[in-house]
């Protein structure tokens, strides 16, 4: 199954795109070829640019403390693993704590960083990385790939205080929703979304032998997937088949 993921607010969005970069660069630094590590480089800056909204941690740390209410206020009731819910309190602590300590922007030791400014500078212009624009970035990729990592692995540290937050309240968003089966009638599916809830993120999984491409949208009030397909000349056009999915929303 394909899962597609869409957000209902700007605030979800921007987590969604950390935690795609955050987990591109957990698969390229543990590999050993000079081209994986430069990718995971380039990663990293674009973790820096994205994190680079002035609200962001403003936003962890609230979403943190919310969760944290809630789970808190799951305490004395019968039907409640304790052991679980202890283990979910101390993560969003620990989050909080770790987040809150760190002072400025993620990534702050990398911008103070010489070296890593002139390479991030010249990987935005188009083959600025050649040997002869960057030498010295050119000797680093010859490196061993163990001291290579090693680099990495300092770099992206200085990101965690950033990413645990990200991995975990998108891990309880993602539980807190129920999985339904659906089905879209000549390609087209709304639902009517209940007063009273405001949902964050739908989640749509769908077969990929129908080579179906979901088109979602959505507000407070309504949810729409139109369902496209590829003609012979590789262009986009609306399926007119019944077709069936599964649906999550998550609040």
């Amino acid at each position: 199954m394909i899962l597609y993921e869409y957000p209902f607010n700007e605030r979800l969005r921007t987590y969604l795109r950390l935690e795609h970069l955050l987990r591109r660069l957990a698969e390229l630094i543990p590999r050993s070829h000079p081209l994986d590590h430069h990718y995971a480089l380039a990663t990293i800056f674009e973790v820096m640019d994205v994190a680079a909204r002035a609200d962001l941690k403003t936003d962890l740390l609230k979403d943190l403390d919310k969760q944290r209410a809630v789970f808190e206020s799951y305490r004395g009731i019968p039907s409640i693993a304790e052991d679980a819910l202890e283990s979910v309190l101390g993560q969003l602590q620990h989050c909080f704590a770790m987040l809150n300590g760190q002072s400025g922007k993620a990534g702050q030791a990398l911008l103070d960083n010489d070296w890593l400014a002139s390479v991030r500078t010249r990987m935005s212009i188009p083959g600025g990385t050649c040997s002869f624009d960057l030498p010295a970035y050119h000797a680093w990729q010859h490196q061993s790939a163990d001291r290579r990592q090693h680099d990495l692995q300092i770099w992206a540290g200085t990101l965690a205080p950033l990413a645990d937050p990200v991995y975990l309240l998108l891990h309880l968003l993602r539980d807190s929703g129920t999985a339904q089966k659906v089905a879209a009638e000549r390609g087209q599916f709304q639902q009517n979304l209940p007063p009273g809830r405001t949902f964050q993120l739908l989640r749509l999984r769908m077969d990929p032998s129908l080579h179906l491409i979901p088109e979602i949208s959505g507000n407070r009030l309504i949810v729409s997937v139109r369902l496209l397909q590829h003609d012979g000349d590789g262009k986009l056009v609306p399926s007119t088949q019944d077709t069936a999915f599964e649906l999550t929303l998550c609040a």
